[in-house]
C-alpha cells in the first residue's frame, strides 16, 4: 500500500479554515501565518485535483466537492485522534475488549448504567455481553470466555465478592385468575396454570423449574417472559428490580403465595483471573460496585453480615 501523499497536518489546516471562517481567524487558532495555511490549502488542491475553495465577492467559499474533502477530512482527523486515544490506553495496560457474562436477574437497567459509565471513560473498548442463566454463567467462566462475570453462584477454582441481594417476588398480570382467587395461594392452585420459565443458557445442567405446571412457556430472553405476563399469558418468578416499572405502572401485581413468598438470591461478582485482570477488568468492577452501592443501596446493604 502506497502511502499518501497528503498529511493529516494538511488536512487539519483544510478543517480548521472551514470551520474559523477564514485564513486569518484559522492561523490564530493554528499559531501559524496565513501564507503557511494558504500554501497547505494550495498543495492538497493540487494532489487530489480538486479546487476546495472559489472566490465570491471578497470572500473564499467551499465548493461542492471542497465540502466532500471538508467533511471526509474531518473524519480522518477524528479517526486519527481516536486511535492516539485507543494506543495511549493499550500502552497503560488497558484492554481493546471486554467480556462478561451477567445473570439475567441482574437489572438490565442497572447493567446497562454501568457500561454506559465505562463507556464514558473508555469509549475505545469493545464490550462482548453474555446475558446467562443460572448454569450460563459458570460455564462461560469454566470455559474462558469472559473476563468478569455475575451470577448467583461461584464455580470451582474461583473467587467471587457478594454484590447484591436479589429479592425474587412470583408475578402475574392483576387480571390473572390467580390473583382472582382473593387468597393465599398453595403450589396446588399454581399447577393449574401456565407457568412462564426463561431457559437455563448452560443447556447440559438443566434444572426442573420450581413450580411442576401442567402448562409451561420456556423461552430463552428474560423481556419475553415479562411481556408474556404483563399480556396475562402466565405467571413467572422475578428478580423484583428487573420488573420494578411494571409493578409501579400496575401492569404486574405479586402472587400472594402461602408459603415460599420470600427468595432471595445472592449475586457475586466473579473475575476468571484476577491476577492478570487487565486495568478496563478492574475498574469495570469497581463502577460496577459503585453504582450497584447508589442505585440499589438497599440490596446492596443486605450483602454485609
Amino acid at each position: 500500500m502506497n502511502p499518501p501523499r497528503i498529511s493529516l497536518d494538511q488536512w487539519a489546516t483544510l478543517v480548521q479554515v472551514v470551520e474559523s471562517g477564514s485564513y486569518a481567524k484559522a492561523a490564530e487558532q493554528l499559531h501559524k501565518s496565513q501564507s503557511t495555511l494558504t500554501y497547505a490549502v494550495q498543495q492538497l488542491e493540487r494532489l487530489t485535483g480538486v479546487k476546495a475553495f472559489e472566490v465570491q465577492g471578497r470572500r473564499a467559499v467551499l465548493t461542492g466537492s471542497g465540502q466532500v474533502l471538508y467533511r471526509r477530512g474531518k473524519h480522518l482527523l477524528d479517526e486519527a485522534a481516536r486511535l492516539e486515544g485507543l494506543a495511549a490506553d493499550l500502552a497503560m495496560g488497558w484492554e481493546s475488549e471486554l467480556s462478561l457474562a451477567v445473570e439475567i436477574i441482574f437489572p438490565t437497567w442497572l447493567l446497562l448504567e454501568c457500561l454506559a459509565r465505562f463507556a464514558r471513560e473508555r469509549p475505545h473498548t469493545r464490550i462482548e455481553l453474555y446475558e446467562s442463566v443460572l448454569g450460563g454463567t459458570s460455564e462461560a467462566l469454566l470455559k474462558g470466555r469472559v473476563d468478569l462475570a455475575i451470577g448467583p453462584t461461584i464455580p470451582p477454582g474461583f473467587l467471587g465478592d457478594s454484590l447484591m441481594l436479589s429479592r425474587f417476588v412470583m408475578a402475574a398480570h392483576p387480571d390473572h385468575p390467580l390473583h382472582r382467587l382473593g387468597r393465599p395461594l398453595t403450589l396446588e392452585d399454581l399447577r393449574g396454570h401456565r407457568h412462564l420459565v426463561v431457559r437455563e443458557t448452560d443447556a447440559r445442567r438443566a434444572r426442573e423449574p420450581s413450580v411442576a405446571a401442567d402448562e409451561r412457556w420456556t423461552v430463552s430472553n428474560k423481556a419475553t417472559s415479562i411481556r408474556a405476563a404483563v399480556m396475562g399469558l402466565g405467571f413467572a418468578w422475578y428478580a423484583e428490580d428487573t420488573i420494578r416499572d411494571e409493578l409501579r405502572s400496575g401492569e404486574l401485581k405479586a402472587l400472594p403465595l402461602r408459603e415460599g413468598a420470600d427468595r432471595d438470591v445472592m449475586l457475586y461478582l466473579i473475575f476468571a483471573d484476577p491476577e492478570s485482570a487487565g486495568s478496563g477488568v478492574h475498574r469495570l468492577a469497581e463502577i460496577i460496585r459503585t453504582t450497584v452501592r447508589e442505585r440499589c443501596p438497599d440490596e446492596a446493604r443486605r450483602v454485609a453480615p
